[in-house]
Formats: C-alpha cells, sequence, structure tokens
C-alpha cells in the first residue's frame, strides 16, 4: 500500500535537473499528495509557470510513484499560491551553499506573500557569498543562467557566483 511517507521518500530522489543537488521535495514544489486506492494524485508548484525543466520533473514524479506501487498517477500543476523560495528546505539552502549557488533570503515577514501582500524582488541586499560567507558582494546582472537566478560576484574571494532569486 502507497502512503504519503513512501512517496515523499520516492520523490527525495527526483532531482531539479537544473540544480541536480536538490530535490523537487526539498525545493519545495511538491504542494500536496492525495492518495485514493491506487489512484494518487500529487500537486506541483513550479518555480515560474515557464520553467523548461517543469515537464521532465512531472514525468520523474510520476514515474517514481509508480515505481513505488501506484497503479495511476496524476500530477497536477498548481500555481496558486505561486512558489516562494521559503519553502526551499533549511537542508536544501545548505546544500545550495556547498554546490557554490547562494539561496534567496527568507521573505517571511516582508512585503511578500507570506505578509499577504504583492511580492516584491529586491536586490539592495547584499547577497551572501556561499564560497566565503562575505556579504562584499556586488549585483552583476540580475539576469542569471535561469530564470530564477542572478549573478553576484564576491569582492572578498573574488569569486562570481549565482544566488537564487528572492521570490
Amino acid at each position: 500500500m502507497v502512503d504519503k511517507a513512501s512517496i515523499l521518500s520516492a520523490l527525495a530522489d527526483v532531482l531539479d535537473p537544473e540544480i541536480p543537488v536538490l530535490s523537487v521535495v526539498e525545493l519545495g514544489v511538491i504542494r500536496a499528495i492525495s492518495i485514493d486506492g491506487e489512484r494518487v494524485t500529487v500537486d506541483m508548484t513550479p518555480t515560474f509557470a515557464g520553467c523548461p525543466a517543469l515537464a521532465i520533473m512531472q514525468a520523474q514524479v510520476a514515474e517514481r510513484v509508480r515505481r513505488i506501487g501506484a497503479s495511476q498517477v496524476e500530477v497536477r500543476l498548481v500555481l496558486a499560491p505561486p512558489w516562494t523560495t521559503d519553502w526551499i528546505s533549511d537542508e536544501a539552502r545548505a546544500k545550495l551553499r556547498a554546490f557554490g549557488l547562494a539561496p534567496a533570503p527568507r521573505l517571511v515577514g516582508a512585503t511578500g506573500a507570506a505578509a499577504g501582500g504583492l511580492l516584491q524582488i529586491q536586490f539592495d541586499q547584499p547577497a551572501v557569498c556561499p564560497h566565503c560567507g562575505s556579504t562584499n558582494t556586488e549585483l552583476k546582472n540580475a539576469f542569471g543562467p535561469t530564470l530564477c537566478r542572478a549573478l553576484y560576484y564576491c569582492h572578498n574571494c573574488q569569486e562570481p557566483f549565482e544566488q537564487f532569486k528572492a521570490l
């Protein structure tokens, strides 16, 4: 019999194709799981509606749930509420830093989805360098290699790095 715990455990093996050190569970895109006999529905919220890795992640989620015994699997895209970087787990934030990607600052309590207002992306906060921990950093380009990242430079260790945009 498939249960939520076994599904979450199985989905811990489904890595984000663009950030292969994080699972879809750690990234916070798995929002709900419902089970009706052998039918499983997984609600998934993409980091961005146009995320190029979305179809791959959906297929991998469905395949992993089928592999543990569900005969019917539906992976539904849920766009509301929109994904926020606050949904990234603390363990995943540590993995991002070790990978060389600075996690976005938490927005809980700020003007954002957690506070019930419109979310504002702020680039005026210094990014913390994942290599040396310095805040002596500079935004070089708000448009990184993916929609969810920005490019920074650390003046202390002189290393470039990417940071998740605070969403």
